[in-house]
C-alpha cells in the first residue's frame, strides 16, 4: 500500500499534467498542490475567517465558565463544555494557521515535524471533542433523569475523566504520525502518507477501525443518551414540583443535542475523504480536490458553530455573560469616575443611582436598607408636621385679652414677638 508514488510533474507546470502525476498522492499535514492562485488565495482566507470567528466566540464560552467557577458553581458539565471549548481553541490556534499556510504554498517548507505531527494533533482534537460529547449526554441523561437531585463531583473525578478523554484521544490517531512524512519527488519536498510494505495489514486495519472508533461509535452513543434524555424530558408534565429544574434539563438537552449534530454534519465530508484516500485503489478515482478542501473548511468551521450555539441557545450562558460584562465594566468604572472628579470649590452631591465597583446593579445598601427607626422617624416627620405650641397660644390669649382680641392673626404676631 504505498502511497508515495513518484510524479512526473511538480505544482506549477501544466495543470493536466500536474492532475494526472499527483491524483493518486496522498498527501497529508494540509498540503494541497494547486496550480490555481485563487484556490491558493481562497482556501486560507476561508480558514482564516473560521478562525477569527471562532476564537472570540471560544473566548466569550471560556470566559463564562470560568467566571462561573470562579463564583463557586463549578459541575462536570460545565467542566465538559469547557473542555469542548479548549479542544476548539486549541485547533483554532495551533492547526487552522498551519492549513492555511500548508494551502497557501505549491511546495511543502514547514518542516518535517509538522508534516509528522499536523494530522495526529487535528485527529487529537477532533477525537476529544467526541468522546467529550459522549460523555457530555451521559451526564445530560443522568441529569434529566432527575433534575431536581443535587449531584456534587469531587474535583478529582473532573480531572480523572478530562485526562482519560485526552489520553485516549491522543493514542488513536498515533499511527498518522508514523506513516506521515516528507518527501522529495520530482525536485519538490510534499508531505505525504508512507506507508511500508511491511505495516500495509495494519494500516488497512487501522484504516477501517479508527473512523468507527472516533466518529461512528461516539456519534451513535451520544445519540442513545441525548434519545433517553429526551424522552425524560418529555415524559414529564406541568404538574410536577420541580418544574423550573425540568425546563432547564430539556433546554439543556436541546442544546447539547444541537452541538453533537452541528460536530456530526460538518465533521461528515471530512471522513468521507478520509475514508476514500486511505482506500484508495490503483487506478481509481482520486477525491477531487475541492471536495478535500472544502471538507476541511467544514471541520474547522465547527470549533466557530459549538460556541455559537451555546451563546445563542443556554439562557443561563446569557446571563453569565452578563454578569460577566457588568464585572468587567465595574472594574474600569473606579478610573472613569476619577478622572471626571468635579474640584473642591464646585462639589455637587453624585446621583444615587452611580453603580459602585463593589456592587456594580444600583443603589447603595444604607439607602435601600435602612433601620427601620429610622424609616419610621422619617415617615412620621412627613406626615406629621411640626405644630404651634396650643399651650402656650391660651396662655398669652388668658394674659393679655384685649390685645389677642384684636388680633386677626395671633400666630404671626407671636413669630414677630418671639423675633423681637
Amino acid at each position: 500500500m504505498e502511497k508515495a508514488m513518484p510524479a512526473a510533474a511538480f505544482p506549477g507546470s501544466n495543470s493536466s499534467t500536474m492532475n494526472v502525476s499527483l491524483a493518486h498522492l496522498h498527501f497529508a499535514g494540509g498540503y494541497l498542490p494547486s496550480d490555481s492562485k485563487d484556490w491558493r488565495a481562497l482556501v486560507p482566507a476561508l480558514l482564516v475567517a473560521v478562525c477569527l470567528a471562532g476564537f472570540v466566540g471560544n473566548l466569550c464560552v471560556i470566559g463564562t465558565l470560568l467566571h462561573s467557577a470562579w463564583k463557586g458553581k463549578p459541575s462536570l458539565i460545565h467542566s465538559l463544555i469547557l473542555n469542548l471549548s479548549l479542544a476548539d481553541l486549541s485547533l483554532l490556534l495551533f492547526s487552522a494557521p498551519v492549513r492555511a499556510a500548508a494551502y497557501s504554498r505549491a511546495v511543502w517548507d514547514l518542516g518535517w515535524f509538522l508534516c509528522k505531527s499536523s494530522d495526529w494533533f487535528v485527529h487529537t482534537c477532533m477525537a476529544a471533542k467526541s468522546l467529550t460529547i459522549v460523555a457530555v449526554a451521559k451526564v445530560c441523561f443522568v441529569y434529566a433523569s432527575d433534575p431536581a437531585k443535587q449531584v456534587s463531583v469531587h474535583s478529582c473525578t473532573i480531572w480523572s475523566v478530562l485526562a482519560a478523554i485526552w489520553a485516549a484521544a491522543g493514542l488513536l490517531p498515533l499511527p498518522e504520525c508514523f506513516f506521515s512524512t516528507s518527501r522529495v519527488l520530482a525536485g519538490v519536498e510534499m508531505c505525504l502518507v508512507d506507508v511500508p510494505a511491511e505495516t500495509e495489514v495494519f494500516a488497512s486495519v487501522f484504516g477501517k477501525l479508527y473512523p468507527l472508533l472516533v466518529f461512528c461509535l461516539p456519534l451513535l452513543s451520544a445519540s442513545f443518551y441525548f434519545w433517553r434524555a429526551y424522552g425524560q424530558c418529555q415524559k414529564r408534565g406541568t404538574k410536577t414540583r420541580h418544574l423550573r429544574n425540568q425546563m432547564r434539563s430539556k433546554q439543556l438537552t436541546v442544546m447539547l443535542l444541537s452541538t453533537a449534530i452541528a460536530s456530526a454534519v460538518l465533521w461528515l465530508p471530512e471522513w468521507v475523504a478520509w475514508l476514500w484516500m486511505w482506500h484508495l485503489k490503483a487506478g481509481g478515482p482520486a477525491p477531487p480536490q475541492g471536495f478535500i478542501a472544502l471538507s476541511q473548511v467544514l471541520m474547522f468551521s465547527t470549533s466557530s458553530a459549538n460556541p455559537l450555539i451555546f451563546l445563542m441557545m443556554s439562557g443561563e450562558f446569557k446571563a453569565c455573560l452578563k454578569g460577566l460584562w457588568k464585572w468587567v465594566r465595574a472594574k474600569k468604572h473606579p478610573a472613569a469616575s476619577a478622572s471626571q472628579e468635579p474640584p473642591a470649590g464646585h462639589s455637587e452631591v453624585l446621583p444615587d443611582n452611580v453603580p459602585s465597583p463593589e456592587s456594580p446593579t444600583s443603589i447603595p445598601e444604607q439607602e435601600k436598607t435602612g433601620s427601620p427607626s429610622s424609616r419610621k422617624e422619617k415617615t412620621e416627620k412627613a406626615e406629621a408636621p411640626t405644630l404651634p405650641d396650643v399651650e402656650q397660644f391660651w396662655h398669652e390669649r388668658d394674659t393679655n385679652p384685649c390685645v389677642q382680641d384684636n388680633d386677626p392673626i395671633p400666630w404671626e404676631h407671636e413669630d414677630r414677638e418671639t423675633g423681637e
